[in-house]
């Protein structure tokens, strides 16, 4: 489709042109490249906040490509995601995809009294939608958020289980970059939605254990 941009931010297909508008999907995307690449040591701190502060508030595909000419695309780390992607344990350790992992369409949890940690903080996301599908016994099940990430559990069925949300402090215009929807049955223990927690220096500090959510949108 004209006027889409690849994960990198360089524009796609022979339709486009780099003085089209970028829309908040085109900047979301370039963020995170922008994030991964720093995170693989490609950029320093200061390029980071430079040049997400340049995203953010570029107006054109020709701009957001130029931010990302220099570094490798998401494709060629072999970051793509999995249609879906199935866990099945019982009674033995933690089930945890922390990290940079990438984020596939769909999940199926099928656990039983095993913990189970969904990271979202540093993870791969090229689509706008993930379904769990739950069917987990026992202990919690974990999902760490950052700003921009929303979790649904409108279509999850408890049985004496109880849902701790508590999302990840955003900036009211932030774009939504990934929705999270559980569906399926929870039995005992807890499902818990929380933001990272913050190290011991954020602690003394006082500081957010994010980036400011300004630089999601």
């Amino acid at each position: 489709m004209s006027g889409e941009i690849t994960p990198t931010g360089k524009p796609s297909g022979p339709g486009s042109s780099p003085e089209l508008r970028a829309s908040h999907a085109d900047r979301d995307r370039v963020v995170d490249v922008l994030r991964i690449a720093a995170g693989d040591g490609l950029l320093t701190a200061d390029e980071l906040d430079e040049r997400l502060e340049a995203a953010l508030s570029a107006r054109t595909l020709g701009e957001l490509a130029g931010l990302t000419a220099d570094l490798p695309s998401v494709g060629a780390s072999g970051a793509e995601a999995k249609d879906s992607v199935r866990i099945e344990q019982v009674h033995s350790g933690a089930v945890e995809r922390v990290g940079r992992w990438v984020v596939p369409r769909r999940l199926e949890l099928a656990v039983t009294y095993c913990e189970v940690t969904l990271d979202f903080t540093d993870a791969v996301i090229t689509h706008d939608t993930l379904r769990v599908d739950v069917g987990m016994t026992g202990k919690t099940l974990t999902l760490v958020t950052r700003p921009g990430i929303v979790v649904d559990t409108d279509g999850l069925r408890l049985v004496h289980c109880k849902v701790e949300h508590r999302p990840a402090p955003a900036h009211p215009d932030t774009p939504v970059a990934l929705r999270v929807e559980l569906v399926g049955e929870k039995a005992h223990g807890r499902v818990v939605v929380r933001p990272p927690r913050r190290t011991f220096g954020q602690w003394l500090l006082r500081r957010p254990a994010t980036l400011s959510p300004e630089k999601y949108r």
